[in-house]
């Protein structure tokens, strides 16, 4: 893959960026208190990202008051797709009509989905309301990070990215807990409602921030291209979110769907490279920062839900734990986050280098991930703390490199297109993984535990916390050993991941992080 220059446009197409020297140097002059809107923007991040997972505990106690037990699975589904759909289309929004502009709507469309999903009395609105609130948050995710681009210099920008990332894993545990507590002390209404008096003060602060670039320049949308970009990224979230559950991969729906990720595919690739203004260009796979970064994106999105997925139901079903304790004991890899992105963050902005990072966070990962591999009951709670912070500093040491090395690579007119492709691609990681290996680990337990005959359990789907309590010791003991047993292909497919993005890290090239013009 060829690299291009510092000085070499991004697209022979594109319109010509800004003049950045200045803005680069003294970003506070065109963009007003940049702490402030720092603040703001990581508190709309950490909204968009703890609206992933908070749903997760308060699940049960929306399926006992809205019934529809068969559509238990969209509640999730309809946010993460319409999250992971509508990431480009804002990325290229932003650079085409400023990010200011696109961030109130994002924010808006995410509240008044809030506030729908709160007022919610079936299934089904709830569903649509949440696919609205996915909307609104996958525009968060993507223009929180772009926004950096625009106020920080680059050698500066790995701090903050570092930060984000830490918002981004402590996201990850506290929304499990967070919706446990709001469910038990409130109702299960206030998961979304609580979104409204926070988001609107974090908007307040970022629109009083934030001061508009008042550049005005004519563009032209690139519809096909984000009509087929949208098809590609639903029919192949949906087919790995809903397919072995919701339907089965040879049935009609299963089929069609596969049929038609590859003619969107097609079809988006051609259109993409005939576009004046491509929703996301074809040329920036061809450097070789953004090929790299966006692979070591996917696999990271991959292995860092891979693994919050599982241990909580092991640390449940195997070793007893509460779903708090199960919650709690995710606290050591939100630490391992927080200290390596932090320290990460420190380096880039000290050295303005980046390109070791990613080695020394999926070298971690695959160290941790090994040691998960050997899961059982008897494992000492230490070590699977150790594993899991391991983990934790592993994806720290990633997350905050690939958004700023991208940012650093491409051109500013390009800064929010680079930026949500490498978002929308962990995102596509982190569902296929969670859905590939929840069929995996589905499948190898229904195996295992029909070879075992265990008495009480007439259907391994019945598996839980309370049925588990009402069986004999003895059988606690077999399906512990059981569930260990399921779990270990699975993070050894993981190690083999991190191992494989280890590898590809070693041909990631470096461009010092340093105003450019400079």
């Amino acid at each position: 893959m060829s690299q291009m220059s510092p000085s070499t446009p991004a697209s022979a197409t594109s319109a010509p960026a800004p003049d950045r020297a200045d803005t680069e140097a003294h970003p506070h002059k065109e963009h007003g208190s940049v702490r402030l809107v720092i603040a703001s923007v990581a508190v709309l991040l950490l909204l968009a990202s703890l609206d992933q997972t908070i749903v997760s505990t308060a699940l049960p106690t929306i399926v006992a008051d809205l019934g529809g037990l068969e559509h238990l699975s969209w509640v999730v589904t309809a946010y993460i797709l319409a999250s992971t759909v509508v990431a480009p289309l804002y990325g290229k929004l932003g650079d085409l009509y400023g990010r200011r502009n696109v961030v109130i709507v994002s924010v808006t469309l995410f509240l008044f989905g809030s506030v729908l999903c709160g007022l919610s009395g079936s299934m089904g609105f709830l569903i649509m309301a949440r696919a609205l609130q996915g909307l609104g948050g996958g525009g968060l995710f993507v223009l929180a990070l772009s926004i950096i681009g625009d106020v920080i210099p680059p050698k500066e920008r790995g701090k903050i990215q570092g930060v984000f990332a830490g918002v981004f894993g402590l996201s990850s545990v506290a929304g499990p807990l967070l919706g446990g507590w709001f469910v038990d002390a409130l109702s299960w209404h206030w998961i979304f409602f609580i979104n409204l008096p926070v988001g609107a003060l974090a908007l307040s602060g970022f629109v009083f921030g934030f001061k508009p670039r008042g550049v005005r320049t004519q563009h032209k949308i690139d519809y096909p291209g984000a009509l087929t970009l949208s098809l590609t990224l639903s029919s192949l979230v949906l087919l790995t979110a809903l397919g072995g559950k919701e339907f089965g991969l040879t049935d009609p729906i299963g089929l069609g769907l596969m049929a038609l990720f590859v003619m969107a595919l097609v079809s988006f690739v051609r259109i993409e490279g005939k576009a004046s203004e491509p929703i996301l260009p074809i040329t920036l796979f061809k450097m070789n920062i953004f090929a790299v970064t966006t692979v070591i994106s996917f696999i990271s999105g991959a292995l860092m839900f891979g693994t919050l997925t599982f241990i909580p139901m092991f640390l449940q079903l195997a070793k007893g734990a509460s779903a708090t304790q199960s919650g709690l004991q995710l606290i050591p890899m939100t630490f391992g986050i927080l200290l390596s992105s932090t320290i990460a963050g420190q380096y880039m902005g000290r050295t303005g280098r980046y390109r070791v990072l990613p080695m020394i966070g999926l070298s971690l990962a695959s160290v941790s991930l090994l040691s998960l591999s050997r899961l059982s009951p008897e494992m000492p709670s230490w070590q699977i703390w150790l594993s899991l912070a391991g983990m934790g500093a592993g994806m720290g040491c990633i997350f905050p490199v690939v958004t700023t090395a991208v940012q650093n690579a491409v051109e500013r007119h390009q800064i929010g297109t680079a930026t949500a492709a490498g978002l929308m691609f962990r995102q596509v990681g982190a569902s296929i993984a969670v859905a590939l290996f929840g069929a995996l680990f589905a499948a190898r337990m229904a195996r295992l535990m029909g070879e075992a005959h265990v008495e009480g359990l007439s259907n391994v789907a019945e598996l839980g916390p309370q049925i588990l309590a009402t069986l004999p010791e003895d059988t606690k003991a077999l399906i512990a050993e059981t569930i260990s047993t399921a779990l270990h292909p699975i993070y050894w497919i993981a190690a083999g991941l991190a191992l494989a993005g280890l590898m590809l890290s070693f041909f990631l090239r470096e461009i010092p992080l340093r105003s450019r013009e400079s």
